[in-house]
């Protein structure tokens, strides 16, 4: 199976694309920053779909989208909170949460020898609301003149949202690997 293929492509374009979203965001590049964030969101959504349609699914795709996932969340959450779009503490359970998760995973591989952690469905449905919540605040951030201000209940949301799947996550990992 060849490791370039077009799903593997769009993955690395939206790595790539970190790099540009931030240097938008610390100059002050709003709506490029937003535009660059759309595309990021809409290479996830292909390459993905891409690779399922195709059979052109790889360890290294297997990878390399979650890492482009959480590059560009992580960026965002950190940078919204510094710039306060967001609440500091939201930033906190985001990436309190991929952490915990990250290094929950490298501890059972060290100890069990293997560390295979099915992704659960809350996962999926708080990455897609980190997701919405960035593009979200960008495109209010642009355009605050037409759209309502994120609510504390959002912030609340998506946070309960991320910490559930965590909390899932852990189970999971040592449930499936003790």
């Amino acid at each position: 199976m060849k490791i370039v293929n077009i799903p593997n492509i769009l993955t690395s374009i939206r790595i790539l694309l970190v790099p540009v979203f931030v240097m938008m965001l610390i100059y002050g590049r709003h709506k490029t920053a937003l535009v660059v964030f759309i595309i990021a969101t809409i290479t996830d959504a292909f390459d993905g779909m891409i690779a399922r349609r195709t059979g052109q699914k790889t360890e290294l795709g297997a990878f390399l989208d979650p890492l482009a996932d959480k590059a560009i969340l992580m960026t965002s959450f950190i940078i919204f909170a510094y710039l306060k779009w967001i609440p500091k503490w939201l930033a906190v359970i985001v990436i309190s949460r991929d952490l915990i998760v990250l290094f929950g995973w490298i501890l059972l591989y060290i100890i069990y020898g293997k560390a295979k952690v099915e992704v659960v469905y809350s996962g999926k449905i708080a990455i897609a609301t980190q997701f919405f919540l960035i593009a979200y605040t960008l495109a209010y951030i642009n355009f605050h003149n037409l759209l309502p201000k994120v609510t504390l209940e959002v912030f609340i949301a998506v946070g309960c949202i991320t910490a559930f799947s965590g909390i899932q996550y852990i189970y999971r990992g040592l449930t499936q690997n003790t």
